[in-house]
């Protein structure tokens, strides 16, 4: 009896020892799954960002999430909740903000971007590519909110530089959070004139209905985009992996293909 016992729990210790394998197996497994990275995106930089998570989600068999939105408002989202891998503002400005507050650890420089005067594609109004368009009472004008976006932000700047920040201010309508509603105004007939990425004037869906007049170089320049690693990174070795393929060669010519890197 007393060996038949034994024999039993021996046999019941290699059951729990195998169930116990099978459960580390599956832990594992699950862990490997649950590879997930978070990316905080300016809008005008959504496309080439999404393409370039999708190379990296096969290679590296994890799941990135990109949230977008007006710059200023992604970083109260970090401040906010301190999660988060990657963040790619549509003005350096807002990087700088993030290492002087210690968010990030990293950097590298991606493409770049500039600011135009946008109108209804043809020009119908014969509105002048002058910044003092922007104060003729006689057009529906829409910018962007410092507050809340890089386009908003490198607006301010601009018309500062300009010295007419306040006059245009007071003839404006409008003001949005970011460049795809100020895209829409123009498309919906809502606004005459924006000042707006130029970027997002060369998309399939918007060269169709706008166009761009330029901004002198004395006032509007070429704004680097910078892409930063977040300090609280979950997966920063797969994050590092991200940041260098959309600075390499092949991440130009994605970034280029949006307007995002040969900007004149």
């Amino acid at each position: 009896m007393g060996s038949n016992r034994s024999g039993m729990f021996i046999k019941l210790c290699c059951l729990l020892s195998v169930f116990a394998l099978v459960l580390t197996g599956c832990r594992e497994e699950k862990v490997e799954q649950e590879k997930e990275l978070l990316v905080y995106c300016g809008i005008t930089m959504i496309k080439p960002m999404t393409e370039i998570a999708e190379i990296i989600e096969k290679e590296y068999g994890c799941k990135i999430l990109i949230t977008k939105g007006g710059s200023g408002n992604l970083l109260k989202s970090i401040k906010a909740n301190m999660i988060g891998d990657l963040y790619l503002p549509g003005s350096s400005s807002y990087i700088q903000n993030c290492f002087e507050e210690g968010l990030i650890t990293d950097t590298v420089p991606v493409g770049y971007n500039k600011a135009a005067m946008m109108v209804k594609k043809g020009n119908p109004k014969d509105i002048k590519d002058s910044l003092d368009s922007l104060t003729d009472k006689r057009f529906y004008v829409a910018i962007g909110n410092p507050e809340s976006g890089s386009i908003g932000r490198e607006t301010k700047k601009i018309l500062d530089k300009k010295g007419i920040f306040h006059q245009v201010i007071k003839n404006v309508q409008m003001m949005t959070t970011d460049s795809k509603d100020l895209i829409r105004l123009i498309k919906d007939d809502e606004a005459d004139l924006v000042v707006n990425w130029y970027a997002t004037a060369t998309w399939p869906e918007n060269r169709d209905s706008i166009t761009v007049l330029p901004i002198s170089n004395e006032f509007a320049g070429k704004k680097k985009l910078v892409l930063g690693l977040l300090r609280f990174s979950s997966f920063p070795e797969i994050a590092k992996a991200f940041m260098k393929y959309a600075s390499s060669d092949k991440g130009r010519i994605i970034f280029n293909k949006y307007g995002l890197y040969d900007v004149k």
